[in-house]
C-alpha cells in the first residue's frame, strides 16, 4: 500500500530511526525526470551535459556558472530551484526535517508543487500500514486541492486538476481538448463516488488521469425519505470526515510524536471554547469570528464543511491553561468552492507544552 502513489518517490526513501524519510541518490533522479527537468530537443548543449552528469551523481555539487550558461531562462530557474530544493533536504537529514524548516519560516521559496510532493511522500510513510480505501483518498486533502459540491444534501470532495481537466478534455486527453474546441460533442465523463463497490478500481489505479478520479463523499449524515413524509438520518458509515480525522491523527503522530483522537461534529456548543485551529485559510477565518462573537452570514455558514474536535491522550501534553480542553478543528471551501487543506496548521498551532 505504501507505494500507492509512485510519483511521489516514496519507494525511493528510507526511514530513520524516528521513521522519518532520507532520500537515496534515485529520489533525486526521480526528479531529474520530471516534466519540468527532463530534457527537451530544445535543451542546450551546458543543459545536457549537467542534466547527465547529475543521473550519474544526484549530490554533486553544481557551480553557479553552470546554470549561467544555460540558454533557456525557464531551464535556469527550474535547475535552481531543484538545487535549492536538494541541498534543503539533504541539509535536514529527511522530508519531515525540511518540511518543519520551511514551515516555520514563515517564508518558503519552493513552488507548492515542491512541497506538495514531499506531503504526499510522507503521508504514505503515514499510512504504510493502512488498506482502507478511504483513508487513502481521504489523504488526497493533505496535497491536493479539492473542488466542493453539495449534490442532494451530500457534500462531495473531487481532485480539482483532474476535474478541470475533465472537463476541458471529455477524458480524451489532448485530443479531446482539440476536438471540444472544434465543437465537436464528447460524452460526458462520468466521475464515480468512492464506494464498497469500486474501491478496489481506486487501490489498484496507478498514475495518470484516473489516479485521482474518485469523489470522497464528505456527508456528516444521509437523510432517506420513507413513505408517508417521513425523513430517517442515519450517520454516514463510510463518512470521508472520519477518514480524514484518521490521517490527521496520524499525521501529528508521525511528526509530534504526540497521541491524539480526532472526531468530526456538527456543530460547537462550548462556552467555554478556548482554542481552535484551521485546517485551510477559509477556516481559520470562519473560526477567528465565531471565537470573537460575530455572526457568520449564510453563505458564509454554508462554506463550513466540517468541524472537528482533537483531544490529547495525554493532557499534560498541552499547556496548562487549557489541559483537558477540546481543540476545535474546521474545514471549509473558499467562494469558489475550493478547498486547500494546508496540513502544516495542525503541526504549528497546537497548545504544546512548552516540554513537548
Amino acid at each position: 500500500m505504501q507505494h500507492i502513489w509512485t510519483a511521489c518517490g516514496h519507494q525511493h526513501l528510507s526511514p530513520n530511526e524516528r521513521g522519518w524519510l532520507v532520500p537515496s541518490p534515485d529520489y533525486w533522479r526521480l526528479w531529474l525526470q520530471r516534466p519540468e527537468m527532463a530534457l527537451v530537443p530544445e535543451s542546450c548543449k551546458e543543459e545536457i551535459r549537467l542534466h547527465k552528469a547529475l543521473l550519474e551523481a544526484p549530490l554533486m555539487q553544481v557551480a553557479p556558472a553552470s546554470l549561467k550558461a544555460f540558454k533557456d531562462e525557464d531551464a535556469r530557474e527550474n535547475y535552481a530551484l531543484f538545487l535549492r530544493f536538494r541541498d534543503d533536504v539533504e541539509n535536514a537529514g529527511s522530508l519531515e526535517s525540511a518540511y518543519m524548516g520551511w514551515m516555520k519560516s514563515g517564508h518558503i521559496q519552493l513552488p507548492p508543487l515542491f512541497i506538495d510532493l514531499v506531503v504526499q511522500a510522507i503521508v504514505c510513510q503515514v499510512l504504510s500500514d493502512v488498506d482502507d480505501a478511504w483513508v487513502w483518498r481521504a489523504a488526497e486533502l493533505l496535497f491536493r486541492r479539492q473542488r466542493i459540491t453539495v449534490r442532494d444534501g451530500r457534500v462531495l470532495s473531487g481532485d480539482s486538476d483532474t476535474l478541470d481537466t475533465l472537463q476541458a478534455t471529455g477524458g480524451l486527453g489532448e485530443m479531446g481538448r482539440l476536438l471540444m474546441e472544434g465543437g465537436a460533442p464528447l460524452k460526458a465523463v462520468d466521475v464515480k463516488v468512492l464506494h464498497q463497490d469500486n474501491e478496489d478500481r481506486y487501490l489498484t489505479q496507478r498514475e495518470g488521469l484516473g489516479r485521482y478520479a474518485f469523489l470522497l463523499d464528505m456527508t456528516h449524515e444521509i437523510q432517506n425519505e420513507l413513505p408517508h413524509g417521513l425523513i430517517l438520518k442515519m450517520v454516514n458509515a463510510r463518512s470521508g470526515l472520519k477518514a480524514l480525522a484518521t490521517v490527521l491523527s496520524r499525521w501529528v503522530q508521525h511528526f509530534l510524536g504526540l497521541s491524539v483522537k480526532i472526531e468530526p461534529v456538527q456543530k460547537v456548543d462550548d462556552p467555554a471554547w478556548r482554542w481552535h485551529v484551521g485546517l485551510d485559510v477559509t477556516a481559520t477565518a470562519l473560526l477567528n469570528d465565531l471565537y470573537q462573537g460575530h455572526e457568520l452570514d449564510a453563505q458564509r455558514q454554508q462554506q463550513l464543511i466540517s468541524l472537528f474536535t482533537l483531544r490529547f491522550d495525554h493532557p499534560q501534553d498541552m499547556r496548562a491553561e487549557v489541559q483537558g480542553k477540546p481543540v476545535y478543528l474546521g474545514l471549509a471551501m473558499n467562494d469558489q468552492s475550493l478547498l486547500k487543506l494546508k496540513p502544516q496548521n495542525l503541526l504549528l498551532n497546537l497548545p504544546l507544552a512548552a516540554s513537548v
